[in-house]
Formats: structure tokens, sequence, C-alpha cells
């Protein structure tokens, strides 16, 4: 089974509800095998809309980055961006 890539392209209005959101998330992420190989650091923008916050997360599977998304414990952390942020997220299989 491949596993997947959780990509985020964020805009942060209100920093301090977004680390609240930071903060569960990274916790709800780690609980579905997710670690991060991207998480906010040095970028640039080639096409569409810039977000300048872009993170990565690689998950096990499609099926355990879909079921982080829906877990609980990500709602709860998902709860703290809305209003705080501008956001994309894809989840994407990887190529074998």
């Amino acid at each position: 089974m491949p596993s997947a890539l959780w990509i985020a392209h964020v805009t942060v209005t209100d920093e301090a509800a977004y680390s609240k959101y930071a903060a569960i998330a990274t916790e709800a992420i780690a609980e579905h095998g997710g670690v991060f190989l991207a998480r906010g650091g040095r970028y640039i923008q080639k096409e569409g809309r810039d977000h300048p916050r872009n993170v990565v997360a690689r998950f096990p599977s499609l099926d355990a980055a879909n079921a982080c998304y829906k877990s609980a414990r990500y709602q709860e952390a998902l709860s703290h961006a809305r209003g705080a942020s501008e956001r994309d997220l894809v989840i994407v299989e990887e190529y074998e």
C-alpha cells in the first residue's frame, strides 16, 4: 500500500489561535503515523495563490491520512484554525 502526503498551504490571520491548532494537530498527526517533511520553511512560489506557510506530512497510507483528518482530535485542532487562517489542503497517494 503506498504512503500518502498531506499537503497544506496556509495563510495565518490569527497567530494565537493558529498556534493552538498547530499544537493539537501535531499530536493528532503523530497519533496516525504522520511525520512532517516540511513545516513552514523557506519556499519559492512559482504558480497559483501564495500562502506563506506550507506543510507536508507523510502518512503510512491514504486511509491513515484521511482517518487523521476525520478524527475527533484533529477536528478539535481544526476548530482553532477556522477563522484564524485561510487554508488549502489535499491528501494524495505517493507514486510507487
